[in-house]
């Protein structure tokens, strides 16, 4: 089974799929409440608990992980924010590599969703074409929205730890 991995330090998605390619489990982890998750090290012990779960339950033997942002794009991350986050993925890594002993692959979200046959017309937010390509073809996936007809927060992150899961078992197949 694949393990496919979205990491975030506010809301992480979490998908397993079969060596079918069939959708096991996909769901998020939300620590963005910082009463009670105050340090990376408060929601990496969230994260490490869940997937202890998910050991119990699913044979994994890939894990997948998108990579975490490389480069400083104009109006989006900061240095710091880029840091925090290579070093939360770094941490949830480690985390995998003590569960299963399986060391992670990473992905770009671009060529993750290359591999899935996603594609982004320019202009257009990758995150929402996403979500709508998954709704119209993943018959197991399916999302909730807000009152006012947007897909609530963690949907972005399962379908993107989603989208990680399925490229990798694309690149299994090759």
């Amino acid at each position: 089974m694949i393990l496919g991995l979205d990491i975030s330090t506010s809301i992480t998605g979490v998908t397993v799929i079969s060596n079918d390619g069939e959708i096991l489990h996909c769901e998020a982890i939300d620590t963005r409440n910082k009463n009670h998750f105050p340090t990376l090290f408060n929601k990496a012990s969230k994260i490490e608990d869940y997937l202890l779960d998910i050991e119990y339950k699913y044979d994994i033997k890939h894990i997948y992980i998108e990579k975490s942002l490389q480069t400083f794009r104009s109006g989006f991350s900061s240095a710091k924010t880029l840091s925090t986050l290579a070093s939360f993925n770094g941490i949830v890594s480690w985390i995998c590599w003590g569960i299963w002993s399986i060391q992670p692959e990473y992905l770009s979200a671009t060529s993750a969703r290359k591999s899935c046959g996603i594609k982004v017309p320019k202009g257009m937010k990758a995150k929402k074409v996403v979500i709508e390509y998954l709704v119209a073809n993943e018959a197991d996936f399916s999302i909730e929205y807000t009152k006012h007809g947007n897909p609530k927060p963690h949907e972005f992150d399962r379908a993107d730890s989603l989208v990680i899961a399925k490229a990798g078992y694309n690149s299994l197949l090759t």
